[in-house]
């Protein structure tokens, strides 16, 4: 398809930021196959379900840092047995990404907080970070499963656009306090057990991280936070290497990922 008639294909509906990142894919990612993967995701891009819409963003967004970043990416093409999203090189070095969204199912959504009272203090708040820490490391868990026989590095993406629990309507959202450490301790543990994966990169868009208790961190974990009045940029972003992958990152390519925090 050739690039003229694919910016016409996208105006309607988009950004013109959206353009803008698929055309550059478009014309970066030369084969058939990444072509198609682009039309259905252009597809998702308009869609009712926020899951399927923030999915699609999300990985957008993540091939076209990459490519800034001077990797060269490549839609792997969608099929019956569940594979990665990207498959990326550097040089001559290969690694995968695995992008996924989490917004929650809209029954999920729609679902009231059982044993959380709804009050403003900080306590009752601190809860619903766990809550939402639990269900970080359940998707990992999850997402790991279908990338299990890859023998290259293997990088798991995951974006998570809204951090309120209930998504419900009416009244102001309640903001999240989350344990960053805690949650980079928690995910750290995880992946001692799945040795296939290499990192987790974490991008969290309207959390609250609860101040430092302490001057510690873990040195397999990269984190930048930023304030509040940045809203182009996730809150917080964190890269967690796997202490015992079988295959890590190797230094240019933590580097790229290294890129992606800035």
């Amino acid at each position: 398809m050739p690039a003229v008639s694919w910016k016409r294909t996208t105006r309607e509906g988009l950004s013109s930021d959206l353009e803008d990142r698929l055309t550059q894919l478009h014309r970066h990612c030369a084969d058939q196959s990444s072509h198609l993967r682009l039309g259905r995701l252009l597809h998702r891009l308009t869609h009712s379900d926020p899951g399927v819409k923030e999915s699609a963003l999300a990985e957008l967004e993540l091939a076209t840092q990459l490519i800034r970043a001077r990797v060269c990416v490549t839609f792997l093409p969608e099929s019956k047995t569940r594979s990665a999203d990207l498959e990326c090189h550097l040089g001559r070095d290969r690694f995968l990404v695995e992008v996924t969204a989490m917004v929650g199912s809209a029954a999920r959504r729609r679902m009231p907080l059982r044993g959380i009272a709804r009050d403003e203090e900080q306590g009752e708040e601190e809860d619903r970070g766990v809550i939402l820490l639990h269900r970080i490391v359940a998707r990992i868990q999850q997402k790991a499963k279908q990338l299990a026989d890859y023998c290259d590095p293997v990088v798991l993406h995951i974006s998570i656009p809204r951090a309120d629990l209930q998504c419900g309507k009416g009244g102001r959202p309640e903001a999240i306090w989350l344990d960053v450490k805690v949650l980079s301790g928690a995910v750290t543990v995880l992946l001692t057990s799945l040795r296939h994966l290499s990192a987790v990169l974490i991008s969290l868009w309207d959390v609250e991280p609860l101040p430092s208790k302490a001057g510690t961190r873990l040195a397999n974990v990269e984190l930048v936070e930023r304030p509040k009045s940045q809203r182009t940029h996730p809150r917080v972003r964190m890269l967690i290497h796997n202490p015992g992958a079988a295959s890590p990152l190797s230094e240019r390519q933590a580097e790229v990922f290294l890129q992606l925090l800035g």
